[in-house]
């Protein structure tokens, strides 16, 4: 067999591996960063929350959901508020929070930005309630 032959043969297996690769390495691979986690579902289960950096995922069955760490600010809309001895206070606040555990925030509430928010706007002020 000639080297020319051989050549042709070699890449003919060698293509398609190339392929594959190209189509599944980006699927498969993950980077996060230092305030992200990501929350691993494997086939709908959760697995576990991934820490910063490489993350390998097998593609089709696993699914990914990024969480950011981070403190995130949420602006409440102003709203007026009749105190015990019948005095109307106008109240405009802003709510400050971040994701401890982001395996509880992504599987325990549907959206955790949009419950956060109306939470903090049903609060009371002098306390929460």
């Amino acid at each position: 067999m000639d080297p020319i032959q051989r050549l042709i043969n070699w890449l003919a297996w060698l293509m398609p591996a190339f392929l594959l690769a190209a189509i599944v390495l980006p699927s498969a691979v993950r980077i996060l960063r230092e305030y992200e986690r990501g929350v691993v579902f494997r086939l709908g289960k959760l697995l576990r929350a991934k820490g910063p950096g490489l993350v390998l995922l097998i593609p089709i069955v696993d699914r990914m959901v990024r969480m950011d760490l981070r403190v995130v600010t949420i602006d409440v809309p102003k709203q007026e508020v009749m105190t015990r001895d019948n005095v109307p206070v106008t109240v405009d606040a802003v709510v400050y929070f971040r994701v401890v555990e982001p395996e509880a925030a992504v599987v325990k509430v549907e959206n955790f930005l949009k419950a956060t928010s109306l939470t903090a706007q049903r609060a009371r002020p002098g306390g929460i309630g």
